[in-house]
């Protein structure tokens, strides 16, 4: 069993990258990859099943929700973004728009902040690698961001639970790191990112997105996280076998593969009320940290890299080397406040 999950896992981390029609199918590839660990670890029950149809819902409506939103009210979005933006220069802007989504979406939740942050993209007038990179920083502040209160992401969710933590736990655990690394990421904007020559004006050469366009993209979504759930629960039996007890400097870096598996899951099977602070707190940086360098690895990643089309490869060659830097950066962190 080991052996064949190692393998699934092994070809959810390489495909998307060598295979070109795995990467036009991802949705449905995940699917097949994430039934397959299931049935291979033998937790493809009805409860499962279950599961993996009813946790997509609340996403799949909030993603397709706020597309009808923002098709109707694109014009007015367009022109607030517009003229916000032009009284600030895109050096200032862009940092300030991660920052500002970052710190929100423990508010609003991941969901809603990834899908304000694909609006906005979707209207500034970046070059290609500027945009894609825009998108990554974005996207590891929100995931750094929303884990602040239990409602702004699963994973904050699941860890307040299960330590039966009161309200703000998770901000005075961590709030500190959290909030150094969204300001970071927010600067880097600043460094990686070359401003549009044009400023911040709207594309009006862009047409609006089609009803089906968004409904399709909700379908996209639904079984994205329906893959996810039943990948995340078939390799359970990996995660109680060998990481469960595991030292959690080591456990810090081996929550790297939150970058392919969905992180709540594995912040439910590795957390637990007997934890220290300080082991809690490598737990949720290595999960939350990692979280941003692959599309699989958020749900606010999934969402923007539909709506912009960046393929895996394009999510990849930044992401990675930006998600390295930053666990050695936490790693640290954590070796000199212990």
């Amino acid at each position: 069993m080991y052996v064949t999950l190692f393998v699934i896992l092994l070809a959810v981390l390489f495909l998307p990258f060598l295979v070109p029609a795995v990467e036009r199918n991802l949705e449905l590839f995940l699917f097949v990859m994430g039934f397959s660990a299931a049935l291979c670890s033998g937790v493809l029950g009805n409860e499962l099943i279950g599961k993996a149809i009813k946790d997509p819902l609340l996403i799949t409506i909030a993603v397709i929700a706020a597309g009808f939103f923002f098709k109707w009210l694109r014009a007015p979005f367009e022109r607030g973004i517009t003229k916000i933006g032009g009284m600030l220069p895109q050096r200032l802007f862009l940092p300030l728009i991660i920052i500002m989504l970052g710190l929100l979406s423990s508010i609003i939740t991941a969901i809603i902040a990834a899908i304000i942050l694909a609006s906005i993209t979707s209207i500034l007038k970046l070059n290609r690698k500027s945009e894609i990179r825009f998108v990554i920083l974005a996207c590891f502040s929100i995931g750094l961001g929303a884990v602040l209160t239990p409602i702004g992401e699963p994973l904050s969710t699941i860890a307040t639970s299960k330590l039966n933590a009161e309200f703000t736990y998770l901000f005075h655990l961590i709030g500190p790191d959290i909030l150094l690394g969204v300001t970071i990421f927010g600067i880097l904007a600043a460094v990686f990112i070359e401003p549009s020559k044009r400023g911040c004006q709207t594309k009006v050469q862009q047409s609006d997105e089609s009803s089906g366009g968004i409904l399709l993209r909700g379908v996209k979504v639904y079984v994205f996280v329906m893959a996810l759930t039943m990948l995340g629960a078939g390799f359970e039996p990996v995660i109680e076998r060998f990481l469960i007890g595991m030292n959690p400097l080591l456990l810090y870096w081996i929550n790297m593969i939150s970058a392919i598996l969905d992180n709540a899951t594995l912040a439910a099977a590795e957390i637990s009320i007997q934890m220290d602070a300080q082991t809690i707190r490598s737990v949720l940086l290595g999960l939350l940290v990692s979280g941003g360098m692959l599309i699989p690895g958020n749900i606010p990643n999934i969402i923007v890299a539909g709506k912009l089309h960046i393929t895996s490869a394009e999510w990849a060659r930044f992401g990675l080397p930006l998600g390295l830097l930053a666990m050695v950066f936490y790693f640290i962190i954590i070796l000199t406040t212990q």
